[in-house]
């Protein structure tokens, strides 16, 4: 009887065994299979990394269970199952990371929407704290610029008052600046990229501390796909270049929102050569904008009405498609070189820049806000702002070798979840995947090469400013030398760096 009792009691500690190493092995198969869709899904590693991947996981699964097998030592058996537990948690973790770097780059990619965000402004003294304590106020506006989105704004005081208010249209933003200075108007209704503007106009340097903001409406503006100039060409997976505009925007906060550019970097990226060809373009160029019917304006004041008009006005310039766009502001351009852990730029002087910054000629290794101290000085320099365009496409230089590196690649996930929200372009996802992918595959360094237009400082009229403004003329052979380097790029011949 005692034989019989311990015999069915070692078959079931064996049939529990048997279940759990079963149990287990289900488990692992699923984690293991969820790992290869997710690699899959992120399309960054090329397909041979992928599948021998997926080949060490099955034959781990087999030993596994080879070592839970039934009617084998109990040691051999706990061996298999904390192996077990040990790389299914791991596998467990890694699809976590997986699918949050999906996400993240999913978020950062392929965008297409903006904020716009517009003010209602009052003197610094006036009374008035909302909307509600402005009833019979006149409200300035702007006559014709941005004004779908005055509109908009009016239509939405009009339904809060429940009555129709006073509009006093302006020819510009200095004529609304004045109206409300001079009691023309109560208050006005503007665009916060123009108070900027108006803020950098000479005569107007105190514009911003005489006011006050009573309230702003802000909504999201779909990025339309460009139609004329700025139309995409052939995607990068067919032909392997593709022209990228890179925008530094003047504002720490929402990288989304619309502002006055003060970086604009053509990026032309020919990934069968291996070459980027940077192309600057100073902010106080004097160019039509793409929506000005051919007046011409400061390269910067694009921002404000849109990335699109930003990108299609350069697009007007050299006369080239323009594929994507890449934006950042000042905090996320702080937040993206330190999730790179610095970089190295190349200093063309050695300079300081006040309170604390040193920079000598050569090599510098420079965390964030070293790097955005080195890339907004202009003032220490006799070329001032094309000095300024050189050193940003020095720190772009230093970003892309840095992300190149094996070690930032390995650390990918962690870099990309770094990054959420510095950052936004509407690169597709594929693109970017694309790029990882064969960089992973094929490693090696980037022949990059920088080039930048000039002009002559003066004094002219602009379209959103109705006054004489700093700006630069172009030098037309300095464009039609750029416009040789960019064909040159596209075409696949070697560039070298002049």
């Amino acid at each position: 009887m005692t034989k019989r009792r311990e015999r069915a009691r070692a078959e079931m500690k064996e049939k529990v065994l048997f279940l759990t190493g079963k149990l287990i092995t289900i488990i692992q198969i699923v984690v293991s299979a969820m790992t290869v869709f997710l690699l899959k899904r992120a399309g960054l590693l090329p397909d041979r990394p992928v599948i021998l991947i997926t080949v060490v996981l099955i034959l781990l699964i087999v030993v596994f269970a080879l070592l839970m097998k039934r009617k084998i030592r109990a040691g051999r058996f706990w061996a298999g199952f904390f192996l077990a537990v040990l790389v299914s948690a791991g596998m467990g973790f890694a699809d976590l990371k997986l699918y949050q770097l999906t996400h993240t780059l999913q978020t950062i990619t392929d965008t297409r929407e903006e904020t716009t965000r517009v003010g209602v402004y009052v003197l610094a003294d006036d009374p008035a704290q909302s909307i509600e304590d402005m009833p019979g106020y006149t409200f300035g506006i702007l006559e014709t610029q941005a004004r779908e989105e005055t509109d908009n704004v009016i239509t939405q005081i009009n339904e809060f008052l429940g009555t129709r208010i006073a509009a006093e249209p302006c020819a510009d933003a200095a004529g609304l600046a004045d109206a409300l200075l001079n009691g023309e108007c109560n208050a006005m209704i503007l665009n916060e990229g123009f108070v900027g503007m108006i803020t950098e106009t000479e005569g107007y340097e105190d514009f911003e501390s005489q006011i006050r903001e009573v309230t702003f409406y802000e909504w999201q503006t779909v990025i339309e796909e460009p139609t004329d100039a700025g139309e995409s060409s052939e995607p990068v997976s067919e032909d392997g270049v593709f022209t990228m505009y890179i925008s530094g925007i003047d504002t720490f906060g929402a990288i989304s929102a619309r502002s006055r550019s003060d970086v604009n970097i053509l990026a032309v990226v020919n990934t069968n050569t291996r070459q980027v060809l940077l192309v600057s373009t100073p902010r106080d160029y004097y160019v039509p904008l793409s929506i000005s019917g051919g007046v011409k304006d400061k390269l910067t004041h694009a921002g404000i009405y849109g990335v699109n008009v930003s990108k299609d006005t350069l697009a007007m310039l050299y006369g080239i498609d323009i594929d994507y766009y890449f934006r950042v502001n000042f905090s996320g351009f702080e937040q993206l070189i330190d999730a790179l852990g610095g970089i190295t730029v190349q200093s063309d002087y050695t300079f300081d820049v006040e309170p604390s910054f040193h920079y000598d000629q050569g090599a510098n290794y420079v965390n964030g806000l070293e790097a955005l101290a080195f890339a907004r000085e202009r003032h220490v320099f006799a070329e001032g702002d094309r000095q300024r365009g050189k050193n940003q496409m020095a720190v772009i230089t230093g970003v892309i070798n840095k992300m190149m590196s094996p070690a930032i690649l390995r650390n990918f996930s962690d870099l990309m979840e770094g990054l959420e929200g510095s950052f936004e372009s509407d690169i597709p996802y594929d693109e970017l995947a694309g790029l990882v992918r064969t960089q992973l595959a094929e490693g090696g360094s980037w022949n990059i090469v920088t080039c930048s237009v000039d002009g002559t400082g003066t004094k002219a009229s602009t379209y959103s400013m109705n006054r004489q403004l700093y700006v630069m003329e172009p030098d037309q052979s300095t464009v039609d030398h750029a416009k040789e380097l960019i064909r040159q790029a596209e075409d696949g011949e070697i560039l070298v760096q002049e």
